[in-house]
């Protein structure tokens, strides 16, 4: 399939098509033509990156562990020992991210809360 279905299977722009491509999230083949071709299972790949990204991982990391992931029914599993410990890294530091934004909101809330004297 060409960028274009592509784009349109998946909802991504081709714009963000190529980004992912220049990180080497997507690696097409190319047609005699200069076309890039993906395979079919690319849009199931493109949803694990989006998905990916929406659990704030940055795109050098998803490069990394993407082929370490298989995809069944929705759910993203790693198939390399490197993969879950480098995913169990970032699930630590986004839970770190969560208790430090969590003690900001207390922070706030107590200040809105608070009465002038």
């Amino acid at each position: 399939m060409r960028i274009g279905e592509l784009s349109r299977r998946t909802g991504v722009s081709i714009r963000l098509l190529r980004y992912y491509e220049e990180q080497g999230l997507l690696a097409p083949e190319r047609s005699p033509q200069g076309y890039r071709v993906y395979r079919p299972d690319t849009p199931e790949v493109v949803g694990t990156i989006r998905c990916l990204l929406g659990a704030g991982l940055p795109t050098t990391t998803i490069a990394e562990i993407l082929p370490c992931l298989e995809t069944d029914a929705g759910t993203v599993a790693p198939t390399c020992p490197d993969a879950r410990a480098r995913i169990a890294g970032e699930h630590a530091r986004v839970q770190s991210a969560i208790e430090n934004l969590q003690r900001s909101q207390t922070i706030l809330g107590d200040i809105i809360k608070a009465t002038p004297r």
